[in-house]
């Protein structure tokens, strides 16, 4: 049978050039589930892996999509049933796997969760990979007896995809939120998704080679990585938590042990791709309740097509020019 899908092909050139093909579902991998999509989103990491990131895609043809939301159409598993309702997110999906820029994928069946009813495949696709991280991170903090009295959380690149449901998340469950920008025209995006403060990105680029910095925020959800990361462990209040869930500008970290050994902050990582089936159906509960931000999807979400994905987006989230999500109607 036939089906639409944006494929990524490497020319004889080193190349890489993406278009719309009709494929086979002979072309998917093995695995138990067969799956119509319904919605998909774009994350960084399908951008990176459309545009030839050998780091993320290691063999082309391909087609990206690292989150699929749909119906189960075939399946050699007892744990889902024909015609269920599913959420697929990370593991290997449209890294080296045919994702969800496509009307149909096949996967290992612990690769899927069922989709909550209380939700639509639009509103999973909302969250996505983006909100299980922005999730998983304050779930992670608290663990580690972060509280909002303890004072405020800055939130780096806080108009992508995770900064923005981050922002969201933190504020519904009570924090004062700093929300860090790039973006001159992000204030009333930001004040309406709940952050108290906006700043530039030179309040958390700190270049005084200082290893400590007067502590001005109890603890970061942190997008970026290199010199802002390390900003915000050393200006970080004692016993507060600092995340790390992203790369965007730079997967370096040149920092000393001041933060850790003086201030006692802890340094948490989050990298959503392999989460166990039952910490992803925890945090989506948590999504749909004490966290929950339906109210706040509208803003912070823009639908579209796989036409449009492949003529704009795709480009535009490399070039920083996307503000919250883009999720794609299959």
């Amino acid at each position: 049978m036939a089906f639409r899908a944006l494929r990524i092909i490497e020319t004889p050139a080193g190349k890489f050039e993406r278009s719309i093909k009709e494929l086979d579902l002979e072309d998917l991998p093995p695995g138990e589930l067969l799956v119509r999509v319904n919605y998909s989103s774009l994350n960084y990491k399908d951008a990176l892996s459309a545009t030839g990131n050998k780091g993320i895609t290691k063999k082309y043809p391909h087609t990206p999509g690292i989150d699929a939301a749909g119906v189960v159409e075939l399946s050699r598993s007892p744990k889902f049933a024909v015609n269920e309702e599913v959420i697929v997110t990370g593991h290997d999906l449209g890294m080296n796997t045919s994702g969800g820029f496509a009307e149909y994928i096949r996967v290992p069946a612990e690769w899927a969760v069922k989709k909550p009813l209380e939700i639509s495949f639009q509103e999973a696709m909302s969250f996505g990979t983006a909100g299980l991280t922005a999730a998983y991170s304050l779930y992670k903090m608290e663990l580690m007896k972060q509280l909002p009295s303890m004072g405020p959380i800055v939130v780096t690149g806080s108009t992508g995809g995770v900064g923005s449901i981050a922002v969201a998340v933190l504020a519904k469950a009570g924090y004062e939120v700093i929300a860090v920008t790039g973006k001159e025209n992000a204030k009333e995006y930001l004040e309406h998704l709940g952050a108290a403060r906006i700043e530039k990105r030179e309040f958390v680029d700190d270049r005084s080679n200082k290893a400590l910095l007067k502590p001005k925020w109890a603890g970061a959800i942190d997008t970026v990585g290199g010199n802002t990361l390390y900003t915000l462990m050393k200006g970080c209040m004692p016993e507060g938590n600092v995340v790390s869930t992203g790369l965007v500008g730079s997967p370096q970290l040149n920092a000393t042990v001041y933060p850790f050994v003086l201030n006692g902050i802890n340094l948490l990582g989050i990298g959503t791709a392999e989460t166990p089936s039952a910490m992803r159906v925890m945090l989506w509960q948590k999504l749909l309740n004490e966290w929950n931000i339906k109210d706040k999807l509208n803003a912070i979400v823009k639908e579209t097509t796989l036409e449009e994905l492949n003529s704009t987006y795709i480009d535009s989230i490399i070039d920083g020019k996307v503000m919250g999500r883009i999720i794609i109607k299959i």
